[in-house]
């Protein structure tokens, strides 16, 4: 028997008598057979320890990583931004890294501070008065956000940018596939912002539980949030905001333009790429909708000697109330994650944020002006960090080409093969932006 089998042949026999079976077949037999796989599986055969280690450091070897060997012009949700040696040492002290969900408020006062401390930063970022602490993903987010508005409008009806995320949408698609959500797409303009209509050419104006727009969206273009404020109250909708944290550094937050329900991917703030995770989800709402928002909530209070404590509060998760007044069945969160988004955005302070979004600001629009100057514009002049381009061969082709010259060049939309969406973040160079700029002139010639 192989090695890393977990079971001798005596320990399964003696489970099978256990059992009062004959065989693994019979253990197996309310499988369908269709689902049974009958050929033993392609393994190679038995390897030493040593053997097996040098193979996978073999698999590692062929990743690619963003500043050892490739620089980064992609996003789309995951930036490569500089990660301060203070916040990498402070998130990774023993007492944030192994913690999990504190049930015992009690002995996680340094947990459920620093947790509420992420809240108060997050409600302030978003210009809304309330935040959890913390979800998976910016994706989980946007549908836990959908099955908030859900709960509170009772409309079924969603109206989604074709601007959001594609992977949020895809998400949003499949959970809303069993709570019955009937998903529509507003369509984007020529300059990749939402083409919101205006009171006068919504001739028929049916009632809808939210309105969803990015903010800056998936192509980069800011979008007129007072037009996606005005479209929501014509449908009696909540209007929910899938925001850019850093943006937020530079541009009026969502809750000034009075949005219902701000969410996010939080990985910008502070968090490796990691091979695409853990990440952060932020969530953010108006106080009216506080008893429907999912996830924990981080409260302070005083404790019985008058002193200054907290405590989670207004939990809504189907185990810890009875079932059928849960509004969310969310287990856990990211708190290592949330911490760290913490302990960044404290080490930078609000200056610090700011300065930080405006060299991301001004980087790429300084790669949007030397890319026109080879004949790739910028679909927009209203973009924050990110913007998109259209290629005149296959977007595909040239971001696999740009590989040789050691650039991941950017993302391509999905159905989009003209299309390429970059990105610019402070640790970009200029150095790096002019190579970048060489290099894609000479495949496009």
């Amino acid at each position: 028997m192989p090695s890393f089998a977990p079971h001798t042949d005596e320990e399964i026999q003696q489970m099978l008598a256990d059992l009062g079976m004959s065989s693994l077949q019979e253990l197996y037999s309310s499988i369908p057979a269709a689902l049974l796989r009958t050929e033993p599986l392609a393994l190679p055969p038995d390897q030493s320890e040593i053997e097996v280690l040098e193979e996978f450091a073999a698999y590692g070897a062929q990743n690619a990583a963003v500043r050892s060997s490739l620089v980064n012009f992609a996003g789309g949700g995951a930036y490569d931004h500089d990660l301060s040696a203070a916040v990498r040492h402070l998130g990774s002290q023993s007492a944030f890294v192994t913690a999990y969900t504190p049930y015992q408020p009690e002995v996680a006062q340094g947990v459920l501070q620093a947790l509420f401390e992420f809240q108060t930063i997050i409600a302030r970022l978003f210009g809304l008065p309330i935040a959890n602490a913390s979800l998976y993903d910016g994706a989980a987010s946007l549908v836990e956000a959908v099955n908030m508005a859900v709960g509170f409008t009772k409309e079924r009806r969603i109206l989604v940018s074709a601007g959001v995320h594609p992977s949020y949408r895809e998400a949003l698609g499949t959970f809303g596939a069993g709570t019955h959500l009937l998903l529509e797409t507003i369509d984007l303009c020529d300059d990749d912002s939402t083409c919101f209509p205006s009171a006068d050419e919504e001739t028929e104006v049916p009632r809808a539980g939210a309105v969803i727009v990015g903010y800056p969206n998936y192509f980069g273009a800011i979008e007129d949030l007072a037009a996606a404020r005005a479209m929501a109250d014509r449908r009696g909708a909540l209007l929910i905001v899938v925001a850019d944290p850093v943006a937020l550094g530079l541009l009026r937050s969502p809750g000034e333009f009075g949005a219902d329900i701000v969410v996010g991917e939080g990985q910008s703030l502070g968090i490796p790429l990691s091979f695409g995770g853990p990440y952060l989800g932020l969530f953010a709402a108006k106080s009216e909708y506080v008893r429907l928002m999912p996830g924990r909530l981080v409260g302070e209070t005083l404790d019985q000697e008058g002193r200054r404590a907290f405590v989670t509060t207004l939990r809504t998760r189907e185990q810890d109330i009875r079932r059928e007044k849960a509004t969310s069945n969310v287990c856990t969160n990211q708190t290592l994650m949330a911490i760290q988004a913490a302990i960044h955005m404290s080490w930078l302070g609000k200056r610090g944020f700011q300065m930080l979004a405006r060299r991301n600001y001004d980087g790429a629009h300084y790669l949007a002006q030397q890319l026109a100057g080879i004949g790739l514009a910028a679909s927009t002049t209203h973009f924050f960090r990110e913007f998109t381009v259209h290629t005149p061969i296959s977007a595909t082709e040239l971001q696999h080409r740009m590989l040789a010259h050691g650039f991941l060049a950017g993302l391509v939309p999905p159905g989009h093969d003209d299309r390429l969406v970059v990105v610019v973040t402070e640790a970009r160079r200029r150095v790096e932006i002019d190579g970048f700029v060489d290099a894609m002139a000479k495949e496009l010639r």
